[in-house]
């Protein structure tokens, strides 16, 4: 391999990783999030105790992201229908990511606050 594919390939391999760790956090739509409240799913605010006691979601519990790990006994059943927020969509999509690891079933990113639907 020659100095110019191997540098090629190194950006692209860079690129990717990026794009992974950075890229979109597929958000559900409000639609979708609207039928599982509806269904009583359990709505997570992961942001800081700060940002949510200056406006939250109604029902919204607040378990932030820093400690959310220590914290999967208060959502309850692994099988229950979970929704995450935050103030961007990269916390929630980090918290979505977190809670299906540990084997919760029914996680749905809701992206950002000000995405929730009304």
């Amino acid at each position: 391999m020659d100095m110019n594919s191997l540098l090629v390939f190194g950006a692209a391999l860079v690129l990717y990783f990026a794009w992974k760790r950075f890229g979109p956090n597929h958000a559900a739509s409000g639609k979708v999030i609207l039928e599982k409240i509806a269904g009583g799913a359990i709505i997570i605010d992961v942001r800081t105790a700060g940002e949510f006691s200056s406006g939250a979601y109604p029902k919204a519990r607040n378990i932030p992201l820093d400690v959310l790990g220590s914290k999967f006994d208060k959502i309850g059943a692994k099988d229950k229908s979970v929704i995450v927020y935050c103030a961007s969509g990269s916390r929630s999509a980090q918290a979505a990511k977190m809670l299906k690891a540990a084997g919760f079933t029914g996680v749905t990113n809701a992206g950002g606050f000000h995405s929730m639907p009304r």
